[in-house]
């Protein structure tokens, strides 16, 4: 997979919820942080926990993996690939550049 394949723009992903709302969103940020701000229906499991949690997730569905600034989410999104979800990507700058390229509403931390 390119890095390109890998990866997803805010703006990418605004446009594919539209086109395919099956798209999973998962959030590996911590608690507190989701309760600042999270994507609507994003499935919320913090990076330390995630190979704990992996059964939430459909693997028959595609996966975005976001976190505040993308850093952690790669490092999810990675965990993903390697662990049956190739196809998995991460969401480029986070929910902080959703939040600034895609929903002003809402609220940056």
């Amino acid at each position: 997979m390119s890095d390109e394949q890998q990866e997803i723009t805010p703006a990418e992903l605004a446009a594919a919820k539209v086109a395919d709302p099956s798209i999973q969103l998962v959030d590996v940020r911590e608690p507190w942080e989701v309760a600042i701000v999270a994507l609507p229906d994003a499935i919320v499991l913090p990076l330390r926990s995630l190979p704990d949690l992996t059964d939430a997730i459909d693997p028959d569905l595609p996966v975005v993996v976001y976190c505040h600034h993308g850093t952690r989410s790669e490092q999810g999104r990675a965990y993903l690939a390697a662990n049956g979800w190739p196809d998995a990507r991460n969401l480029t700058g986070g929910i902080d550049a959703y939040a600034r390229d895609v929903d002003p509403s809402l609220p940056r931390y």
